[in-house]
């Protein structure tokens, strides 16, 4: 952790409170906490919000940009378009829980859903070719 503050030139901060920080700064310790987040700290914390989801029974709206994460984790994931966002497609995981990421049936619905989003990927890509080539 040291090494990742001192990379992002929070060393002399570490004892500060957020109060204490500028706008920018508190952004370079998101930037922190998302680096400093390992797999296994990760998958922790997406069963915590399960155990929590099912205690106290309440709708959340997720937001993330990994598709293992949203499969492991939803029972609905909506993938959004690259310009203009719109709904691609909306996808109702009817997987059992707990969920297995090495399962023929999870796999198949990540790959489908990478494919999904390689298209987007690939329009983004051709979008910015063409804005390259004009400049």
């Amino acid at each position: 952790m040291d090494q990742l503050l001192a990379l992002l030139h929070l060393e002399d901060f570490r004892k500060r409170y957020p109060k204490d920080l500028s706008g920018g700064m508190r952004q370079r310790v998101a930037i922190a906490r998302v680096l400093a987040l390992d797999a296994l700290t990760r998958r922790n914390l997406q069963d915590e919000l399960l155990r929590l989801w099912t205690a106290l029974k309440k709708t959340l709206l997720f937001v993330t940009h990994s598709i293992e994460e949203s499969l492991y984790l939803a029972d609905r994931t909506v993938l959004l378009t690259y310009r203009p966002g719109t709904i691609k497609r909306d996808f109702r995981i009817t997987l059992p829980r707990p969920r297995d990421v090495l399962s023929s049936e999870f796999n198949a619905l990540k790959k489908e859903l990478s494919q999904l989003i390689m298209e987007e990927q690939t329009r983004h890509n051709q979008d910015e070719f063409r804005g390259a080539a004009v400049d």
